[in-house]
């Protein structure tokens, strides 16, 4: 049963992958005012990723998609992938420390499904943003994880309202108490301890989603999947002609080096994806391409 179920995630991932793909790419095409309009727009550049067991076997992989130094987006990857193998036992002492699975390392098999996408923008003005959602699957437990969060470097009210209304309208659906739990969830994940603040302005987070009910729990990813593309392109058009400074864009470089550290140091699925030899350009795919530290 479980092999339709993976198909069907993978399945499903794939296509949200399409879907921002082509939305991120009609972007670029349809700026022709504002800052960088003269420019050609950007387009993605795909590359198959593979991943290899210590034997030599196969282990899966995905697909890349990156866009730079486009009119709208100065990088923006959209990765998707469908995993596989066996957990080493650093991967496994990780897991369990967060997630009691027995028999894990008896049978440390895996199986592992998802889309991974980080926007860094052009225009100071238009918030970077980071989505995901995933499948994970071993012989003993399955679970879902993702959401999503915004990343401005200069903060707008209006705009953080909006992305969370509607990843809120995205969550009541399936459950009233999933947006407050999953936003308190972000709000303390994204939390940076040694700079004692928050990545951006929050979003959803949530990781080990069982509730024994496969079909329930997938149709709330595809929710979540489904509330990226209303939660934020609205925002990107409506900044993506603003006029901006030179020390707005000091305020986005300092900005993103902020969100580099949390990646390198914090993000766990960062971690997830060196431990289990995945394409290394994949994973530290999320790092904006300048940063400044001061």
């Amino acid at each position: 049963m479980f092999d339709d179920r993976k198909a069907t995630a993978a399945a499903w991932f794939r296509h949200l992958r399409d879907e921002i793909v082509a939305s991120f790419e009609a972007l670029e095409q349809s700026h022709t005012e504002g800052p960088f309009a003269d420019e050609a727009p950007g387009s993605f550049e795909v590359t198959e990723t593979s991943r290899t067991s210590d034997d030599g076997s196969d282990a899966g992989g995905g697909l890349m998609s990156v866009m730079r130094g486009g009119r709208v987006f100065e990088k923006v990857g959209v990765n998707v992938s469908t995993v596989y193998g066996t957990l080493q036992e650093r991967a496994q002492k990780a897991m369990a420390a967060r997630k009691d699975i027995p028999g894990i390392s008896d049978d440390p098999r895996f199986w592992a499904s998802g889309i991974s996408l980080v926007a860094h923008m052009r225009n100071p003005m238009a918030p970077a943003v980071h989505m995901n959602t995933r499948m994970f699957w071993t012989p003993h437990a399955w679970w879902f994880g993702g959401g999503s969060d915004l990343n401005p470097c200069i903060e707008f009210a209006e705009d953080t309202a909006h992305f969370h209304d509607t990843l809120r309208a995205h969550c009541e659906p399936h459950d009233v108490s999933f947006y407050p739990r999953y936003k308190a969830w972000a709000d303390e994940y994204f939390y940076i301890p040694h700079r004692k603040r928050a990545r951006g302005v929050g979003g959803i987070f949530y990781d080990d989603h069982c509730s024994g009910d496969w079909d329930k729990d997938f149709a709330f990813t595809q929710d979540v999947g489904r509330a990226f593309l209303p939660a934020y392109v609205p925002l990107v058009e409506k900044h993506r002609t603003d006029a901006f400074t030179e020390d707005d864009r000091e305020t986005q470089l300092r900005h993103r080096g902020l969100y580099a550290e949390y990646n390198l140091v914090y993000d766990r699925g960062t971690k997830f994806g060196l431990e289990t030899g995945h394409d290394p350009d994949a994973v530290l795919m999320s790092l904006p391409p300048i940063a400044k530290w001061y």
